[in-house]
């Protein structure tokens, strides 16, 4: 699904970005800017908003919404889980990001396997308008801010809260949204330290894009495409090493998985050199 305008530019600066072999660039426009400290006012505060039973009824009903929304928008793609996932009861789960939807499958595979999802998403989008800064707002959501306190002290502090319950925790390791690209980036290592940290595993998933023959009928530019959800290995910290050691071999580990399932999917080995077909549903080949 093709979401939102000015696909165009941010495919430009997706291809400049991978010349600049900047990977955790922005590539979107648009994005709301905000100081370090407003940044930690707009996370507090979110917090505390948190608390209030007139938020808790709102998150309610949308978080049901968004279940059903994950059901009847994804029902054309397909999870690939070869596993079972039930006998994991709390866990980060860590996949490519690619566009505003691409938490669906991950949602679907969360409900099958009965637990709830919660999603890590940085502090600007929950000043994002519209319905998609709604949903950031009320869905089970956990924002990041760039405070070195509250990443230190906050943030694990709400992640562990949530996964004391037996919950799942989505994060994209690539950090930035790249809008329909196909190829896995290098990993960000924060995920996997808090993961050490915390002593849970990584349900590693990739998402493989496909164009369909449909074009959009918003965007002539673009084809439709679909989604398989491919879950791999679940990867595990090993007790014996520090934490720094496990951050650092978690993070190898779901990179290469990535990388390997790239490969399987595309049938054909990864590098970064720029190409539009690396963009799913762009007609400019």
């Amino acid at each position: 699904m093709i979401i939102g305008g000015n696909r165009e530019k941010v495919i430009e600066n997706i291809k400049k970005n991978v010349l600049n072999n900047d990977f955790h660039a922005k590539a979107e426009i648009g994005d709301p800017k905000i100081s370090n400290a407003d940044s930690l006012k707009l996370v507090n505060d979110f917090w505390k908003t948190k608390k209030k039973n007139t938020d808790k009824v709102t998150s309610f009903f949308t978080k049901q919404f968004f279940k059903q929304a994950a059901q009847l928008l994804g029902k054309n793609d397909k999870i690939d889980n070869p596993q079972d996932l039930r006998k994991i009861p709390r866990a980060f789960v860590t996949s490519n990001h690619f566009n505003q939807l691409d938490s669906l499958p991950i949602a679907r595979l969360a409900s099958k396997n009965h637990k709830n999802l919660y999603f890590v998403i940085e502090d600007t989008n929950l000043l994002l308008p519209s319905w998609i800064g709604f949903l950031m707002k009320h869905l089970p959501t956990i924002p990041l801010s760039r405070s070195i306190r509250y990443l230190g002290r906050d943030f694990p502090k709400h992640l562990n809260d949530v996964l004391s319950k037996n919950n799942w925790i989505l994060i994209y390791p690539e950090q930035e949204m790249w809008f329909n690209y196909r190829k896995p980036r290098p990993m960000q290592k924060g995920t996997y330290y808090y993961a050490a940290k915390l002593n849970v595993p990584i349900i590693s998933c990739f998402t493989e894009i496909r164009d369909t023959k449909s074009i959009e009928k918003s965007d002539p530019n673009f084809f439709k495409t679909q989604t398989i959800l491919h879950v791999l290995p679940t990867i595990y910290p090993n007790p014996k090493l520090s934490v720094e050691q496990n951050a650092k071999l978690m993070c190898q580990k779901d990179y290469e998985q990535k990388i390997a399932a790239y490969e399987k999917a595309y049938g054909k080995k990864l590098d970064y050199n720029f190409s539009y077909t690396d963009i799913a549903g762009y007609r400019k080949k």
